[in-house]
């Protein structure tokens, strides 16, 4: 069973930006004003912030478009992270922006130090990609230390932890004129979902098939709110957007939250 990032570099990296809809610039815009509808605070922490599982770049460059005047971006995937180098050079913020190429797990304690950091981005689904509970339970918590007092945690994903039965299963993601993606949902257990990607790509009169398939965490909504309340980390917005992502937002209080 291959992981998310042996997936990922298989199969995913290379075409992710496409499936996402293949515009950088829009697609970060459209980051740059959901982040700013949230209140992320570029004035404290010195402008320091940190996007978890960056990919191509949506929440780097987003971040960078609302002033953050240091930013790390930190990916698994040497593949997206070349790609966002590319999109800095391109803007002209490649001293702003410091990718890091890493497992997230026990990654912030390394790199920052407490209270230093003003907001953290971890979106896009990325936090279920992480293998255990355990681990994203530790990512929050690493988290909360490092942000400033008043500093921001976002995340977004998707709740898969109520199981889609029959058809609904087949996930449609993208479709162009010489390529269709499609994703399908094996529940494993109460923690676990199996996502199979089904990629067909035109060449001449044919078509060749790709197909692979990564382990993926089901977290409700109420219980990642509850691991933000536990390490004092204030819920400030929470929805779930017209295309099934989750948001979550919070920012934290030096003084434990009822």
């Amino acid at each position: 069973m291959a992981t998310a990032t042996e997936h990922y570099e298989n199969l995913l990296a290379q075409n992710y930006t496409w499936m996402l809809g293949g515009d950088i610039d829009t697609m970060a815009s459209t980051q740059t004003e959901l982040l700013r509808t949230l209140g992320l605070d570029t004035t404290i922490g010195n402008g320091t912030a940190v996007d978890l599982g960056c990919g191509p770049g949506l929440q780097t460059l987003a971040l960078a478009d609302l002033g953050f005047t240091s930013i790390t971006a930190i990916d698994s995937s040497a593949i997206l992270l070349q790609e966002l180098r590319n999109h800095c050079t391109r803007r002209g913020i490649t001293n702003t922006v410091h990718t890091v190429h890493d497992d997230l797990r026990g990654l912030l304690p390394h790199l920052f130090t407490p209270a230093s950091i003003a907001a953290i981005t971890c979106m896009g689904d990325t936090i279920t990609h992480l293998p255990t509970k355990t681990d994203v339970q530790q990512l929050i918590a690493d988290s909360a230390t490092a942000l400033t007092p008043n500093g921001s945690l976002t995340i977004t994903y998707r709740d898969l932890s109520t199981e889609r039965r029959g058809a609904d299963r087949f996930i449609p993601v993208r479709s162009t004129p010489d390529q269709i993606l499609t994703c399908f949902l094996d529940y494993i257990d109460e923690d676990t979902v199996m996502v199979w990607d089904i990629l067909h790509t035109r060449h001449g009169d044919t078509w060749k098939l790709d197909k692979g398939s990564y382990p993926k965490l089901r977290l409700s909504t109420q219980w990642l709110v509850d691991q933000f309340r536990a390490n004092n980390l204030h819920m400030q917005h929470t929805e779930t957007t017209p295309h099934g992502l989750t948001v979550l937002h919070a920012n934290h209080r030096s003084a434990p939250v009822g």
